[in-house]
């Protein structure tokens, strides 16, 4: 792997640990509910078990792109990019918020071209 892929694929990998720490540890908080848009403090403890779930695929996800870049195998990190943009178009598409194919899909995927060159 180049280093310029190392350093995409370390952006994406950190995107997704940092989404494990709000979705699991900071969705009651004020920093996980106004960072989601979420609808009260109420809502938030009601769905917290959900959130936590997303947070550890988050981490799966992360933990999958630092093991690519650790066993230096590129099948690897296109297989769990492939999984991160998807998980940012569907993401955006079913929340109507295009701010999450930004934030999620477009690194992995300017990781993907990395990959690809």
């Amino acid at each position: 792997m180049t280093t310029i892929t190392i350093i995409l694929i370390t952006i994406v990998a950190l995107e997704h640990f940092y989404f494990l720490i709000l979705e699991m540890f900071l969705w009651t908080k004020p920093k996980g509910i106004k960072t989601f848009g979420l609808k009260s403090k109420e809502f938030a403890e009601e769905s917290k078990v959900l959130a936590a779930n997303q947070g550890l695929y988050n981490g799966f996800l992360a933990t999958g792109l630092i093991y690519a870049m650790i066993k230096n195998d590129i099948e690897i990190a296109i297989f769990f990019l492939i999984c991160v943009t998807v998980a940012g178009i569907y993401g955006s598409y079913s929340t109507k918020q295009i701010k999450l194919f930004y934030i999620q899909a477009v690194p992995a995927i300017a990781a993907l071209i990395s990959c690809f060159l």
